[in-house]
């Protein structure tokens, strides 16, 4: 996000726009914690995970009295445009503001799941993945010197993409995910027909599987194998931080740059996405979670490579 934070400053700068950054999302516009910002504000950022800006989650902000002090906020500084950075949550709120006040928004995809409609990557998703590639890959090492079956658990409470594209490239033995309903017994099956002499065998479970988290499914194939050594790592939040990706650095200022530009043509209440590797925009509205099932020609790939 300090990627994208950067590019929306420096854009808006170099227009001859006035910038004041918001400490904590809709929680500090509630309380008018504006910043001043120039480009000296967003120097040395680009490198960095998280937000300089803070965030939080606003339980006022849910209540309409607290929405309309939010807009008294905006409207007090003048603020005649904001630039929103998170997922549909996010833009929800945003909607909900645009019916308070005349000030515009635009929207920047930022979730690490990967799951909104109206772009092909969001803010985070690639530095998320990289992640747990790395952790997995030193997990490879201990399975393999101690000869164990691991399951990996990941983020991804209602999408599977972080465990789908992570798994493709660690070699995953199999791979869960919430769109796909899980076959236990096809997972036994695999583990038991698979191939002879294999020194480790990794396993990507989504959280919040339909089998249940990593732990409640290592149990009950243990329960089925035995003979396995099996061990459990949960990644946790390690996946939501991190010096950003380059391909995450570059979508998050083409997305920055791209939000300003589009204020500055009078846009509003859209999002500023990247689709087929052009910038695109679409309505807050339809920028929601999407629960689609994966390519199945990424799972049938999957099966075949994990031989």
């Amino acid at each position: 996000m300090n990627a994208c934070i950067r590019a929306v400053v420096r854009t808006a700068l170099y227009h001859r726009m006035e910038v004041l950054g918001i400490i904590r999302g809709y929680e500090g516009m509630i309380d008018g914690d504006f910043i001043p910002m120039n480009a000296a504000s967003v120097a040395n950022i680009i490198h960095r995970g998280g937000t300089i800006l803070k965030t939080a989650r606003s339980a006022r902000f849910m209540k309409v009295q607290w929405r309309r002090k939010a807009a008294e906020q905006l409207l007090r500084n003048q603020i005649e445009g904001v630039v929103v950075i998170g997922g549909d949550g996010s833009f929800r709120g945003a909607l909900a503001l645009s019916r308070l006040c005349d000030t515009r928004f635009v929207g920047c995809p930022g979730t690490i799941d990967n799951d909104l409609a109206g772009t092909d990557f969001t803010i985070g998703y690639d530095t998320a993945i990289n992640t747990v590639v790395d952790a997995v890959d030193k997990i490879r090492d201990t399975a393999e010197s101690h000869e164990r079956l691991f399951f990996v658990e990941v983020m991804g409470r209602d999408a599977g993409l972080i465990a789908l594209r992570s798994g493709i490239g660690v070699g995953a033995e199999a791979i869960l995910i919430p769109e796909i309903r899980t076959d236990l017994s096809q997972l036994i099956r695999r583990l038991e027909s698979g191939r002879k002499g294999k020194s480790s065998k990794i396993i990507i479970v989504s959280e919040h599987d339909d089998a249940g988290g990593a732990f409640a499914i290592a149990e009950k194939v243990k329960a089925k194998l035995p003979y396995y050594d099996t061990r459990v790592t949960v990644l946790g939040h390690i996946q939501r931080g991190g010096n950003p990706t380059a391909m995450d650095r570059v979508n998050a200022s083409r997305m920055g740059y791209g939000a300003v530009e589009a204020l500055r043509k009078g846009k509003k209440n859209v999002m500023a996405g990247i689709i087929n590797n052009q910038i695109a925009f679409t309505p807050l509205e339809k920028c929601v979670k999407h629960i689609a099932r994966p390519h199945k020609d990424l799972l049938v790939m999957m099966e075949i490579l994990s031989l």
